[in-house]
Parts: structure tokens; sequence; C-alpha cells
């Protein structure tokens, strides 16, 4: 079916660079045909976007659906002092359609900040339940967003991820956390390659991804059977890498070395792979993420709200690492909203270095665009508007105050957070909003029901909260252990102090 698009204002190619004049950009089914001058006569349904500024979509590298209901939960608790409240250690009994509400928490807020493609690392411990990940991709489905969807792998549980378990936790504690079933690494891989096969992302709009949670959360042999089944299929992948100073000195006592020097030396560093934050890093990890084509994936909300710290995101454009950009989780920060991300990252490298290598508006908005889309491997058809590739695409009403005066529509974007300008959304060339309402699902009647879900279960989401507590002090220990262990001097300062 062919659109039009018409009377548009564009930020067009790889440059994103600003249309002269207003345009027509004209859609053949999911892919865009052609932008043109203005003035010819429309083809097709015209939609007329007069006095609007179309952009690529924004691509959120990063969020997990699975914390849904845990937000504004938890505030001041650095990650690992924080990320046990969102893993419960007994499991909470969800509907399937409890985790479909679940998702569309992130999904809805996702959409109305201009977002066309989300990554979901989606936990799915300690049960694994093929209907709840069908009812994750069916959210997906129904609301008319690209999504990548990935059940969360690992084959080492979370509190053992850490030094000094043994050493730190009461015996009978650590006996009670051992006996907790888990199910087997040849599970896990038996489902992601059945989801490989039947949910491809080259075919699917809701498509599968690998992602192995982290290196201190799977074992040498686990890690390498993910590589291997990614490699099979051309699957992107995303680990959780060097995101605090604590995971550079389990590296250091584990293995000798860093979490991805140790990647690099088994082999899993490969283009398909995006590092998601890589906030403590040193030079020499810098050049390796170079040299193997692997992306770094920045989250700068929830790298403040956990204290993780600032990435060296400047030292990363310039050695030519691809950077993309996501959320996170609502656990770990409040939401979905690439607008607030954009805002964040445009303006939290400028308290490093001399103005003259600060990180500006148009590196943080590539990065949430073609950085996104280059990381996910759609580099060639996502990410830019241009003829030929895929019709993902939001536009905003420039008749607004944070467009007013318009000089120039890059920085305006950035620095204003222009989540309430947002008016349309187009995905794979079907609109999901417009005039800044979803198309596809009732949101008054969905966010009914979520709050209601979500009533439910605040008493077992507490309950869990609790039973998580016993967990405090030992990893309080271990944290503050680790906090007076050196690590590498060169590595580049993430926070006021180490």
């Amino acid at each position: 079916m062919i659109k039009t698009l018409a009377n548009c204002h564009a930020l067009l190619g790889e440059e994103a660079r600003p249309s002269e004049g207003p345009v027509d950009i004209v859609l053949d089914g999911r892919t865009i045909r052609e932008v043109r001058p203005a003035g010819n006569p429309p083809e097709g349904e015209v939609l007329d976007l007069t006095g609007r500024l179309v952009t690529p979509g924004l691509i959120n590298c990063h969020h997990h659906s699975s914390e849904g209901y845990y937000k504004g939960r938890k505030d001041n608790l650095p990650l690992e002092l924080w990320f046990n409240y969102v893993r419960p250690l007994k499991p909470i009994e969800f509907t399937p359609r409890e985790i479909y509400l679940r998702t569309m928490i992130g999904a809805i807020e996702a959409v109305h900040s201009g977002t066309t493609t989300i990554s979901d690392d989606v936990n799915v411990s300690p049960r694994l339940r093929p209907d709840h990940v069908d009812a994750v991709f069916q959210a997906y489905e129904d609301i008319g967003i690209r999504a990548m969807v990935a059940p969360t792998l690992f084959d080492r549980p979370f509190f053992r991820a850490v030094p000094f378990v043994e050493e730190e936790f009461p015996p009978d504690l650590l006996r009670e956390l051992d006996a907790a079933p888990m199910y087997s690494a040849s599970e896990l891989l038996n489902f992601a390659r059945a989801l490989a096969r039947q949910r491809h992302p080259n075919e699917h709009r809701v498509g599968y991804m690998a992602a192995p949670s982290a290196p201190q959360r799977c074992t040498r042999e686990f890690l390498l059977e993910v590589r291997r089944l990614a490699d099979e299929f051309d699957l992107p992948v995303m680990m959780h890498v060097q995101e605090t100073r604590l995971q550079v000195v389990t590296g250091q006592l584990w293995w000798g070395c860093t979490p991805l020097e140790y990647l690099h030396r088994i082999g899993f560093m490969q283009p398909t792979l995006q590092l998601i934050h890589g906030i403590w890093l040193t030079p020499r990890e810098i050049d390796i993420l170079a040299q193997t084509g692997v992306s770094v994936q920045h989250n700068p909300g929830s790298n403040l709200k956990v204290g993780s710290g600032v990435a060296p995101i400047r030292a990363l454009l310039d050695a030519g690492v691809n950077v993309s950009m996501g959320s996170d989780g609502c656990g770990s920060i409040e939401g979905t909203d690439m607008q607030n991300v954009l805002y964040l990252a445009g303006l939290l490298h400028k308290i490093r270095g001399d103005y003259t290598t600060w990180v500006g508006a148009a590196e943080s908005f590539r990065a949430a665009t073609l950085g996104g889309a280059r990381a996910l491997g759609r580099g060639r058809d996502l990410g830019v508007i241009e003829a030929g590739r895929t019709a993902d695409l939001t536009a905003y009403k420039l008749n607004t105050i944070p467009f007013t005066p318009l000089n120039d529509a890059i920085h305006q974007l950035v620095f204003s957070a222009c989540r309430g300008e947002v008016d349309m959304v187009i995905v794979d060339g079907e609109v999901i909003e417009q005039d800044g309402k979803l198309t596809r699902v009732d949101e008054d009647r969905l966010l009914r029901e979520i709050q209601e879900a979500h009533a439910r279960l605040a008493p077992r989401l507490a309950g869990s909260e609790n039973d998580v507590d016993r967990m405090l002090a030992p990893y309080e220990r271990i944290y503050r252990r680790c906090q007076a262990i050196e690590i590498s001097p060169d590595t580049y300062p993430a926070r006021f102090s180490h």
C-alpha cells in the first residue's frame, strides 16, 4: 500500500541533515520508496504532516520488561545491593495475562516517546514458562512496535556472581539458596534455539535475540554455546559487561583480567555483540572493542540512578566504537522514555574533559537511531530516512514551545526531552500512534487492567522483597570488600570517587 507523508520537514540520510524545506516521504508498504520536495501530487493514502518534523524512530537497545511491576520501589542502592530485589529467590506466580500487562507497561511508554524498536532482556528465572515468553511476544505484536525479545540466559545463580560468597553468606542461607532449582544449560539452549528458528528478527517484526546475562553469571562452556548459537543463526547478542567497579574486581579475582578481556580471550567478541553499559573501561579495552567491532550500549539514566557511573563515551566514539542507547528496566530507572535518555546523554558527558571533546546532541541522536540499528545488525535498513530503508519513523509537532523558534532541530529535540511533542509513530510503514494516541490497542483499558493486576500482586512483591532482605548484609560486606580492591589505574574515572 502506498502512503505519502506530505509536506513535512525531515532529518535525512546517515547524517540526519535537515531537509531544505518541506518534503514528501513516499512509503511503499514497509519501505521508504522516495523522499522528494513537497508540491508534487501525493500518491496513495495521504497523511498531511504540515508543521511536523519526521525523524528516524528511536531505538531502545536495552530494557527489562520483567521489572515492570517494580517501578518506583527502590532508590539509593548500588546495583549489587539492588538487583536481587527484582529477581525473587522464590518464584512469584504470574499468569500469562499478568506477564502480557507487565510487558505493556514499558511498551506503551516506549511508543509514546517516539521509539520504534525496543530490545527486551526479559528475566524468565527461576521457571522457564513458554506461555510467559509467548505473552511477551504477543504484547509487542499487539502494540505494533518492533521488538527484540531476549529471555535472559545464565547458568550460574545471580547470588554466586560475586566474589566472597562462601566467606560472607551464613552457611544455612547459602545451603538454602544453592538448593533452589534452576533450569539446566541444555534446557535454556534448546529453548533459545527454538526461538531462533521460529522468531528470527530478520523475518519477524517481533523477533528473538540472544542475551547471556553477564560473563560472571555464566560458565565458560555456557558462554561458548551461546556464541555458537548466535553465529549459527546470525543473531544479535547483548550482555551486561563492566557496568560497575565490583564487576571489574570480580574479573580480576576470578580470571586474572577484566570481564571484557576474558570475553576476548575466549573468543566471544564478535561484531554481532553489544556490551550493555561498558562504564568501567581502560584504553586497551576500548582498543579491543574497536578491533572486534563490538558495540557499547549506553544507559545514562540507570547508570546514574544506581550510581554505576559515567561511561567514557567520547573515548569510545573517538576510537570508532559503535555506541547505541537504551533506557534499562523499570526497576533501575522508572521508564522507557527515550526522550529522557537522549536528554541525559546530550548533557551528561559535558562534565568530563575540555569543551572541545564534549559529546553533543547530534552524537546522542545518532547513537539512539543509526547506532542502535548497527548494534542490532540492522544498520542497512533501520535508523535512517532515505529511499530503500524500512519505514520506522517518528513525527514531532513543530508548532510547540520546544521547537519555537526553530534554529536547530536536533539540538532542540535532544535538549527539550520532546515526549509531549511526539505526534505520530510509524513502524514497518504502519501508523501505530497518531495524534498522540495508540492506534492498535486500548491504552485506557490496559492501564486500568495493569493497576488491577498490580493491586493483586503488590503483597507478593513486598513479600519477595522481604525475603531478599536476608541477603542484604552479606552483599553489603562483599560490596565493601570489593571497593577496597585496586583496579587498573588507567581505568576511565566513572565516578567522582572510586
